[in-house]
Formats: C-alpha cells, structure tokens, sequence
C-alpha cells in the first residue's frame, strides 16, 4: 500500500521560474524538471517504449541480469530511495531480488503525483516490500526518507536512467555530493549513466518519428497555460532537439516558428521568428566517467555493468 508524503513547490514558484527564464536577456530558458507534470510524465512513460528511444530497454537488460549482484549490498530491513521512480517498471527486477529473503521499505520520490499513483500500481503485488512515496523534490524527499531507515539498515539510493544527464557537469557532481551528505558511509547509489554514441543512434532518440517527444515538450508551454493563465499558442512553436558536440549534450529546445508576443498574467514576452526557449539538456559520459565522478564526489564506484546494444553504463557506488 501506498502511503505518500508530500511537500511539492508551490504555484508561485512555478510561476516566478517561469518568468525568470522567459525574461531574461540571450537565451530563454525553462527548468527541464517542470516537464513532469502529470501528462508529461505520462509523456515519457511512452517515449521510453518507442523503438528509437533504446536506453530504458538497456537499462532494464542490465537491471534484468544483474539484479541479484545489486541485491547483495542491501542489508535485512533496508530501505531503497529511488530518485524519480517514474511508473517503477524498471525497479521490479530490483525489488524483486532485494525482497526475495527479507522484508523492506521502498521510497520512490517524484514531483508527479500521477507518477507516484503508477508506481504503486505497478508494484503493490510485491510481497515484503512496504511502499513510502515522497511527492517532493528529490534532495528534500531522499533527506526525509532517510530519516525514516531503522537502526542498522543501509540504504540504496536509485537514480536510474539518464537523470544525471539533465544537470550540467559541475552542478551534476555538487548533486552526488549532497546525496553523499545525506547517507552514511556503506550505503550505496545505484547511478545511470548514458554511454556517447554515433548521432544516427542518438538523434532520433530525441526526435522520434510519432512525434512523442514533441508533444512532450511542447506540453510546457500547454502546463503553462493551464496553470499560470498564459496565452501560448502551441502551433507557433516547434520542437527542436540538436547535439552539442563541444558539450556532449543533446538539447531540447522550443523554436518559435515567427516573431510573436506571449502574454503571462502581469507579464509579456517578445519572441524573434528563430528564437528558442531551451527546456532540457541530456549530458552524455564516457565509459569510465562515472568511475571518476565517483571519487571525486565521496563514492567508490565498486561494479559497473555496460550494455552494448545500445551503449548505457549502470554504475554501484559506495559512500565512503
């Protein structure tokens, strides 16, 4: 059963992040985590089933083969905080494996209450696993979850997919540290990293043919409207997902396809025909690259497993 904790930002904050980005001077922006939304999240339950979206496929393979050797750095009673948990699909191998022999507490972490309402969906047959959800930010809800770990249990923190890749470098390696400050050395953090790979390959994974990823990022500016009053019109802009290659990132932006003015509330902004709102950056790493985030950030990275179809490292870090 599902019991939910919630403490999620307020529409205000919403509205000033969204007044910032749009106002200032060079390149307009948007915080990628205002995405998810409930519909956007839905969204992208569905880009990860398209078959040019390959990393949730690779993800589950890995997570498939080696749930058992991950299983074993959980201690009795242990408790698994998983960062953005999405529908949990992908932690049903994991889970199963941990509560084969003992019972647990699973924290899934998300700003989508429909997200949360899926998980548990998903996962609520599972036997030994009592289900905690946070409907917070994910620093705030894993501090709260941890509070709640019995004496003596470890905790394994879940950060699946290719999160990381939505910071920036440096801030994505000040984030592993404040999950370090959080957790106490011998937990571990189960992290995801996407592998660079030939454009033809990553692209379309951005870009696909149906449109999803589309609708996807043009629901921001739908979630605008609906929440702040703004007056977006959705068929004068665009998406736009290009590969930066100095910065290893793929980038998500809105085009507006001719010079217009959008109006929010008390405010108004001015759009050149060309110019962009910038939504999302998805970093890509080396091979190794988590293995030296790691130790720079108060981990060991201790096992890491690579699937080669489609190029995604999942890498077991311990806190030390």
């Amino acid at each position: 059963m599902l019991i939910r904790d919630c403490a999620i930002q307020s529409v205000n904050t919403f509205g000033e992040d969204v007044r910032d980005g749009l106002g200032r001077a060079g390149q307009k922006t948007l915080p990628s985590k205002y995405l998810y939304d409930d519909i956007g999240s839905a969204l992208f339950e569905a880009i990860t089933r398209l078959p040019e979206y390959g990393l949730t496929r690779a993800e589950e393979r890995i997570l498939r083969k080696h749930s058992r050797d991950i299983a074993e750095w959980l201690t009795a009673h242990g408790m698994v905080v998983e960062l953005g948990s999405g529908s949990g699909r992908k932690t049903r191998q994991i889970l199963e494996s941990l509560a084969h022999h003992q019972s647990m507490t699973y924290c899934p972490i998300e700003i989508s209450s429909a997200a949360l309402v899926s998980c548990e969906r998903e996962l609520d047959d599972l036997a030994h696993v009592s289900i905690l959800g946070f409907e917070a930010e994910y620093l705030d809800g894993l501090s709260r979850a941890v509070a709640r770990r019995k004496y003596g249990a470890s905790v394994m923190v879940l950060f699946l997919g290719s999160s990381i890749g939505n910071f920036d470098r440096a801030p994505a390696e000040d984030f592993l540290r404040r999950i370090r400050q959080t957790i106490e050395p011998g937990d571990t953090l189960l992290l995801g990293t996407d592998i660079e790979k030939p454009l033809a390959q990553l692209v379309p994974a951005y870009a696909d043919s149906l449109g999803v990823t589309e609708a996807f990022n043009r629901n921001l500016l739908a979630r605008i409207n609906r929440e702040l009053g703004g007056d977006f019109d959705l068929s004068r802009f665009e998406h736009v997902a290009l590969y930066n290659t100095h910065e290893r990132r793929i980038e998500m932006h809105l085009r507006s396809v001719e010079a217009q003015t959008v109006n929010l509330e008390e405010s108004s902004f001015t759009f050149r025909s060309d110019e962009t709102i910038w939504t999302e950056s998805c970093y890509k790493y080396g091979r190794y690259e988590a293995v030296k985030m790691a130790s720079r950030t108060g981990f060991e990275c201790v096992m890491q497993w690579v699937d080669e179809e489609w190029g995604f490292a999942e890498n077991l870090l311990v806190a030390v």
